[in-house]
């Protein structure tokens, strides 16, 4: 893969910019390594596309290479699901690691070692406060904190509980390892930290052989080390805990010391960006699973159909900065339809079908030809079946039209695209006057083409064939949230109810039969045969993103 493929030029951003600055300077002695270390409590969403893109695309932009790293340190919310999750998804997004996947628990031994340095050093000690307790002396941002009472324990004792707590001789809670830094600190982060928490529950790669779990900030900085990270990119919310990261390596013995450079997490509007909330979504069942087509995860992405090569560019557009901000849908839908355009067949599909006879029709039918994509005659045509009763659009009939009307109302005339001009003349309706079909009269020799017909149609629209389309699901997706930001309030009161429609439409048989996964729709958008609901004889599609900003379902 290129850059220009991966989205991974950056220009010169800020981040790229101290990359090579470091390199010119000579601090970099090896080559640039960078490292994406997501939690495995989740599924990953497009907030971390961006790091993803980030971290992998700078190594590669400055030839060096990324680890893939799991901060395996909380096995209460980790599961083997979220990792092959992460996986796959760092994977489909056109990254590759290597032999360098690694994980938090890999260094268990090495961060206890570290730990009882501390220690030794009078830099550390067990605190017996409970959660409660700690969080009640910790101080606010204008009043230091109270220290432990615990703090003054000898080395001898604090060695004597941390090796009982590791070898399961108390319960969650009853202990916790703590840094001796500054409980009048400034910042709340350097007023005495937790380092080590009890916890008597299985990992999901170590099992059994520990009940003592290190914290990210601690475990964070340790592995930036020891996998010698030049770079440690972390989002903004990183910040004031830069000056642990710093005091952690700065107080062990190890020879590397990583910078940490904080940039903006990507918000985007009418979602959540929370793994917690997200979490709550698929819970309370607001949401059909992570996947959901109109979540923000990746795997939502994914079968929603959107490509990798236009979440790439997205997070190319929308940069690297220092503050945080609030993305519009518009530029993610942009690019969707940037990558859309040129790879994507065109074919139709009649979402709400309205039936029109053509009573001077003779014959059973005829196939017709129609491109595949009208600026690439590479991809070829494909037969388009034709005969005397066809579906239109139930929004492309009238009656009687508004101002400027330019579809089929009664006496008028449209062009269906790719065949004929048809009129109507006659509009049937049932019995609450509701209107069920349309008798119209079609010109033979007014084809698409070579017309010398000499009508004047009022406009194109599509159509379908009522004997040969195939009836199929559509599904068509707003946004998942009415507020622009619903992060900022009670979230769920905020789920939009119309975030969802499944329509029941008439698709040609082509498009359907065609071993391609996305299509565009001629008139509606582009749509993504569903990856887990469309089959053999049920057809299932996914609207992907609309034709133009704003078009809503």
């Amino acid at each position: 893969m290129n850059d220009t493929d991966s989205g991974a030029k950056g220009g010169s951003d800020f981040i790229r910019s101290r990359i090579r600055r470091d390199l010119d300077d000579g601090k970099v002695e090896t080559c640039v390594t960078t490292r994406f270390p997501p939690e495995p409590n989740g599924y990953l969403h497009i907030g971390h596309a961006k790091s993803i893109c980030l971290n992998f695309g700078v190594a590669q932009e400055f030839g060096g290479v990324c680890y893939l790293r799991f901060d395996d340190t909380n096995p209460l919310k980790e599961d083997e699901e979220y990792v092959a999750a992460i996986i796959e998804d760092v994977h489909w997004l056109g990254f590759d690691w290597g032999d360098r996947l690694t994980h938090a628990s890999d260094y268990f031994e090495q961060l206890y070692g570290f730990a009882e340095d501390l220690i030794r050093d009078g830099k550390a000690y067990v605190c017996s406060l409970s959660a409660e307790e700690i969080r009640s002396t910790r101080g606010t941002l204008t009043a230091p904190g109270v220290a432990s009472p615990y703090r003054g324990r000898s080395v001898a004792e604090n060695l004597d509980l941390f090796r009982r707590m590791r070898k399961g001789e108390f319960r969650d809670g009853e202990h916790v390892l703590r840094a001796k830094i500054d409980m009048a600190s400034p910042n709340v982060n350097m007023r005495d930290p937790v380092l080590y928490r009890i916890r008597h529950t299985p990992h999901q790669r170590t099992g059994d052989a520990w009940c003592i779990y290190p914290t990210y900030d601690y475990t964070h900085c340790i592995c930036d080390a020891l996998e010698g990270i030049t770079h440690s990119l972390c989002t903004l919310e990183f910040e004031d805990h830069r000056p642990l990261y710093d005091w952690v390596l700065d107080s062990i013995n190890v020879n590397f010391h990583p910078p940490q450079i904080e940039f903006s997490r990507l918000g985007l509007e009418h979602t959540v960006m929370s793994k917690r909330l997200l979490h709550q979504l698929v819970a309370e069942g607001h949401v059909d699973g992570w996947d959901d087509p109109r979540m923000p995860t990746i795997a939502g992405l994914r079968r929603r159909g959107v490509t990798p090569a236009a979440i790439r560019d997205f997070c190319s557009r929308i940069g690297v900065t220092k503050q945080d901000n609030l993305i519009e849908l518009a530029s993610l839908d942009f690019s969707v339809r940037q990558d859309l355009e040129a790879s994507a067949p065109r074919g139709m599909a009649v979402l709400e079908p309205l039936k029109v006879i053509i009573t001077n029709y003779d014959g059973e039918g005829e196939m017709l030809s129609a491109a595949w994509h009208p600026q690439h005659p590479e991809m070829g045509s494909r037969e388009l079946p034709f005969g005397p009763e066809i579906f239109i659009e139930r929004d492309d009939f009238a009656d009687p039209p508004p101002p400027k009307y330019r579809r089929l109302s009664e006496g008028e005339m449209v062009r269906l695209r790719y065949a004929y001009i048809i009129r109507c003349d006659e509009v049937v309706t049932d019995a609450e006057g509701n209107v069920v079909a349309l008798h119209c009269t079609y010109f033979q020799n007014s084809k698409s083409g070579a017309d010398s017909s000499g009508l004047k149609p009022k406009g194109v629209i599509h159509w379908v064939s009522a004997q040969h389309g195939v009836k199929a699901s559509v599904r068509l997706f707003d946004v998942l949230f009415k507020e622009r930001d619903p992060a900022r309030i009670e979230f769920t009161s905020a789920v939009n109810p119309g975030s969802k429609r499944e329509l029941a439409a008439v698709v040609e048989p082509e498009v359907v039969h065609a071993d391609v996964p996305r299509f565009q729709f001629e008139r509606q958008g582009y749509f993504f045969k569903d990856p887990v609901d469309h089959k053999p004889g049920t057809p299932v599609f996914n609207r992907i993103v609309g034709l133009k900003e704003g078009f809503k379902a």
